[in-house]
């Protein structure tokens, strides 16, 4: 040998003396000729062990037929494999799963290049590397990039529990469980700090192995018992790696109870708080009853994991409090008990499913009319209910100011826009409205709608009636308005149906969906409430979004129940006036309201013919509980109510048509106004106890 050479065998005995890789010579039978002693996993054993025997003989715990494809590949292609990755336990460390990364080279008779067969490979070498270590780490990350991308999804708390588990089972743990807190406290008061061992936890959620684990069943809810690791954490909120075993004392304060665990051959186990903002929302418990326990690095996996379901738990607790704040916030804030009305028979389903701003409304109006509204607020939760609950009251108002259908709208769209500019994120359309108005003494009905689905229309036969309602523009957007009503005549017996986009949902064409809708409520001669559920079970709505539906089946009052006199604008009409009246309450067997029902149409005919022009329009309307009386003229004056001192000799008029009336009105037109009283049946209060001086 040349000086400052060495030959290949100085070469071989330093790497297969000290290199920190396992070095394995195998010949042509794959039998070992040379290794590495100071590779991990043959550290311990004796040469004698390994030289001499196949690779499954002294480390029978690998797959064999994972190692045999890699020698197979090798020695038929003649070329060298790579990084190959392979777990298996340790030889000389049987507790141990090593995570090994194997590379092989085929060994070749000097001046032979051949490929391939064993003629030109006579042996092998194989070099391992250990990469348990950098291994683990990339799972445990792996496992932590997992619960992030796949838990919190949804904002409920069973979806989130689960997701946890599934991301957990079985790439980190055997089996994984979800118990939270179950002492009804309500969410937004939440203790901080520790809890009692005396404290209630639900299951949540439980991903098993092969071999059930389960200390609880899904649902169940108690404490659990004490001492153990769960009460221990729920004390001072530290995470826990425990031992589990028939040994460990802890197991005997519920051996019935705990039974499942050793069943399994569960040996280790990590309990971990769930916290959010300092609030102690339940516990994570993970089992292995793989070969290898848990370790200090994987009791921080399991802390994070909890940390960030806790978040997303938090969450959706926070969601459903104000979830339920808003939807009960909502339920109050529409109509309680509808008013029974000869203008029309109404029914309504109502799903508040997403604590939006859905909302409906059955107004009585002058002359026997009803108004039916729906309407929907953009948004969702408590802020979209409270606007809900204004626009709600200022349309109220609004309507019984006996505003036209367009111009109600407009006025509620400048409501719409206070309430937008106050709004933390101004910007946008506030909600959308649909208005119907029915008057069964002329069977006409005026739609309008601002940004809203138009009502649909069915004849008494079920037949789809045209009512092509001309859509303005949505609430609250700011710009120049305009709202187009319409006016048809219904028969009676026609059904009204207003909703909103909740209902159909499901349907991704707007216009097939209204047909079905259509489909669904053309038997109109069914009940109401049986068309209501009906219209629920086939157009399943989604349960993401409120759904309104509004039944109203119109009615007509029949010529028998009005009466009408147009009368010349003149003084003398007044006793006439009076007349007419009586012989028309003689007729309805209503005498016992005669005298207030005269005081008050002679004091609204007096107002006319002193304020108003041309002829004027007498008409009572006995509407079964009611009596209408309506005095029109042709003036858009209107009359106020003002208080007479005891030295005027007049200014009494409409102070006498409040005291004697349930209620009273001006309603304009564009042409008229017509000042309306109204008298509940029932319910005289003589003249003369009020105004002695009048008998």
């Amino acid at each position: 040998m040349e000086a400052g050479h060495a030959d290949d065998s100085m070469v071989l005995n330093a790497l297969l003396g000290d290199s920190p890789q396992g070095m394995f010579v195998f010949d042509a039978e794959r039998r070992v000729v040379r290794c590495t002693p100071s590779g991990r996993g043959v550290r311990g054993l004796r040469t004698e062990n390994v030289v001499g025997r196949g690779l499954d003989e002294f480390a029978p715990d690998f797959d064999r037929r994972e190692l045999i494809a890699l020698f197979d590949e090798v020695s038929a292609r003649g070329v060298a494999v790579r990084g190959r990755l392979i777990r298996g336990r340790a030889p000389s460390e049987p507790g141990v799963t090593l995570a090994l990364e194997v590379s092989l080279f085929p060994l070749r008779h000097p001046g032979r290049a051949g490929h391939g067969g064993q003629a030109g490979a006579p042996g092998l070498v194989a070099v391992v590397e250990d990469v348990t270590e950098r291994h683990a780490a990339s799972e445990r990350l792996a496992v932590l990039g997992e619960v992030h991308r796949s838990v919190g999804s949804t904002l409920d708390e069973e979806a989130t529990a689960h997701e946890l588990v599934e991301a957990l089972v079985p790439r980190f743990a055997d089996a994984a469980s979800v118990d939270l807190v179950d002492d009804g406290a309500p969410d937004r008061n939440r203790p901080v700090g520790p809890l009692s061992s005396e404290t209630p936890l639900r299951r949540a959620a439980f991903k098993p192995p092969s071999a059930d684990a389960r200390v609880r069943d899904p649902g169940d809810s108690a404490p659990f018992p004490f001492p153990t690791p769960h009460t221990q954490v729920l004390n001072d909120t530290h995470p826990r790696l425990v031992s589990v075993g028939v040994d460990e004392p802890w197991i005997a304060t519920d051996p019935q109870g705990f039974a499942p665990l050793l069943e399994a051959g569960v040996h280790s186990m990590i309990v971990a708080p769930l916290i959010a903002r300092e609030a102690t929302l339940g516990l994570l418990t993970v089992y292995r009853n793989r070969p290898d326990a848990f370790g200090a690095d994987d009791l921080e996996v399991a802390r994070q994991a909890a940390l960030t379901a806790a978040a997303h738990l938090d969450n959706a607790r926070s969601y459903r409090c104000e979830h339920t704040i808003a939807s009960t916030l909502q339920r109050r804030l529409q109509p309680g008990t509808v008013p029974r009305m000869s203008a029309a028979e109404t029914a309504h389903v109502y799903l508040p499913e997403s604590a939006g701003g859905d909302w409906f409304d059955v107004i009585p109006l002058s002359g026997a009319r009803v108004g039916l509204v729906v309407g929907e607020v953009i948004g969702h939760g408590i802020e979209a209910a409270a606007t809900m609950g204004q626009l709600r009251t200022a349309l109220r108002a609004l309507a019984l100011q006996d505003l036209e259908t367009e111009e109600l709208l407009t006025h509620l769209d400048e409501v719409a826009a206070q309430l937008e500019h106050s709004a933390p994120d101004p910007g946008g359309s506030v909600a959308t409205c649909a208005i119907a108005v029915y008057d069964p003494v002329s069977q006409l009905c005026t739609a309008v709608r601002a940004g809203h689905v138009a009502p649909v229309v069915l004849g008494p036969d079920g037949s789809v009636r045209p009512l092509d309602v001309p859509e303005g523009p949505a609430l609250g957007a700011g710009g120049r308005r305009a709202y187009t009503p319409v006016t048809d005549r219904l028969p009676e017996g026609s059904l009204l149906a207003l909703y909103t986009n909740g209902l159909v949902a499901t349907h991704s064409d707007p216009v097939l969906a209204r047909r079905h809708l259509e489909r669904v409520l053309a038997p109109t001669d069914r009940p109401l409430r049986q068309l209501c559920d009906a219209a629920v079970y086939h157009m399943a709505p989604t349960g993401e979004d409120d759904a309104v539906l509004l039944l109203a089946r119109v009615g007509a009052l029949s010529p028998d129940q009005v009466a009408e006199w147009t009368l010349p604008s003149e003084s003398s009409v007044v006793a006439t006036a009076r007349r007419l009246v009586e012989q028309q309450l003689g007729a309805w067997g209503l005498e016992e309201i005669s005298y207030t029902t005269e005081l008050i149409v002679s004091e609204l005919v007096t107002n006319a013919i002193r304020y108003g022009k041309g002829p004027i329009l007498l008409r009572l309307i006995h509407d079964d509980h009611r009596l209408l009386s309506e005095v029109t003229d042709r003036s858009s004056a209107s009359p106020h109510l003002r208080q007479a001192r005891e030295s005027d000799e007049g200014g009494r008029g409409l102070f006498i048509v409040m005291k004697f009336s349930e209620r009273w009105g001006v309603r304009h037109s564009r042409h008229d106004k017509t000042i309306w009283s109204e008298q509940k049946l029932g319910a005289e209060q003589p003249a003369a106890d009020l105004f002695p001086d009048l008998t």
